[in-house]
């Protein structure tokens, strides 16, 4: 029993021992990337002062891949994004230093300059959010307190001025749409009278060629009337008989009179034979002596 006693004391002597030197080797390597991310901050400091910017942004990267408890590290690579007016890259890395930073101060600085890359971006509402986080950490400062201020005072502009455009996208949305029913009325209404137009025109034919109808049979009205008022002097019905053709009439045979030929012969000698009895008759009656009434 006292044998198994001294096993387990054992057991936690060496476990307790394993995790001692365990320690110490963490701290040992923690504290070795601590000098190696202070190294290559000092790097990217000195490449800053001479003005170059991708050695010292290379620089900076090392050191938070060393340490990434390093807030200082995230901290001043903010600052370097914020001179070179690269606000969204520099509220990132403020963001950051805030989140691991484990003293008041370096979280009051982080959040204070995070508000003015916001600021910068006129992103206000997230500003007064970080100058907010600023004051918890350090409420006596004035510089975060007349920011805050400044940030309100932005903000509520802001929304005026978003609340106003609102107001005049939806007045002009509703004049765009005015407009459109107008179109839409004129374009009907131009339809209709279009089709109104049409129809007249089609009537005004069909006017035309009853009136066209109409004029011809009162032409043909006047000529029938024409032809009544006319008197009939025979010379129609002989222009009809004329147009008419002609009966068959039985023609003489050659060397022979024809019945109206000899009726003509026959009459001009009868009218001579009158003629000349006429004469003779005449003769006697001049040649005849006059008997005298009167009684001598």
């Amino acid at each position: 029993m006292a044998s198994l006693r001294a096993s387990v004391f054992l057991i936690l002597g060496f476990l307790f021992s394993f995790q001692v030197v365990a320690q110490q080797q963490s701290d040992k390597d923690r504290e070795q990337a601590r000098k190696e991310a202070l190294q290559f901050m000092k790097e990217a400091d000195e490449a800053l002062g001479e003005n170059n910017f991708p050695e010292a942004e290379a620089a900076y990267r090392k050191a938070i891949a060393k340490d990434p408890e390093n807030s200082t590290a995230r901290y001043n690579m903010g600052n370097m994004y914020y001179t070179r007016e690269n606000s969204p890259q520099a509220a990132q890395r403020f963001k950051q230093a805030a989140e691991v930073a484990d003293t008041k101060e370096a979280k009051h600085k982080a959040n204070h300059n995070l508000g003015n890359a916001f600021m910068k971006q006129k992103k206000y509402q997230e500003a007064v959010e970080a100058y907010k986080d600023a004051l918890r950490n350090n409420p006596t400062d004035d510089e975060t307190r007349y920011n805050l201020a400044l940030a309100k005072k932005m903000l509520e502009q802001q929304q005026q001025d978003q609340n106003q455009d609102g107001g005049d996208n939806e007045n002009q949305d509703q004049e765009n749409q005015d407009e459109e029913n107008q179109d839409q009325n004129q374009d009907q209404e131009n339809k209709e009278n279009q089709e109104n137009q049409d129809q007249e025109n089609q009537g005004e034919g069909e006017n035309e060629g009853d009136k066209d109808q109409q004029d011809k049979d009162q032409e043909e009205q006047e000529g029938d009337q024409d032809e009544k008022e006319q008197p009939d002097d025979g010379q129609g019905d002989q222009e009809e008989e004329d147009k008419q053709p002609q009966q068959a009439q039985p023609q003489p045979a050659q060397g022979q009179l024809s019945p109206e030929q000899i009726q003509r012969l026959l009459q001009a000698m009868n009218n001579e034979e009158r003629k000349v009895q006429d004469k003779i008759n005449a003769e006697k009656q001049k040649g005849a002596k006059v008997k005298s009434e009167k009684d001598w």
